[in-house]
């Protein structure tokens, strides 16, 4: 049965979607753009900063539900223009630092309220 997971620790979602769904032992977090959860607003800042918030809103909809960033299996990265991948790579691998899921990265040229980043990931347990 599936449950539906949210946090005020993350963003609220800004549309018709969940911030993760829970079935059967595998977590599917909404992809999420660098809103902070308090403000609600783009944060300040580039590819760095936005990385930061997007990967901290991550964490807090995982722990959430039980999870954390070793359970992560698999990631899709969006980004804005892929000039900002070398950049966003070097945050992502702060948050696997052993075995880290397998991953696919597209420039998608344009993402929701202006952001340069989006992240989904898919954890199990």
């Amino acid at each position: 049965m599936k449950r539906v997971i949210f946090t005020e620790l993350a963003p609220k979602p800004v549309g018709p979607y969940s911030q993760a769904i829970e079935n059967k032992g595998m977590l599917f977090v909404a992809g999420q753009v660098p809103l902070d959860p308090a403000t609600g607003k783009l944060v300040d800042g580039g590819i760095t900063e936005q990385t930061v918030m997007v990967m901290e809103n991550i964490g807090a909809i995982l722990r959430a539900a039980g999870y954390d960033f070793p359970d992560v299996v698999k990631a899709t990265c969006l980004l804005d223009s892929m000039s900002d991948f070398k950049a966003m790579n070097e945050v992502y691998a702060k948050y696997f630092t052993s075995d880290p899921p397998a991953r696919v990265a597209f420039g998608v040229g344009e993402l929701p309220l202006g952001a340069l980043i989006e992240i989904e990931v898919i954890a199990m347990k």
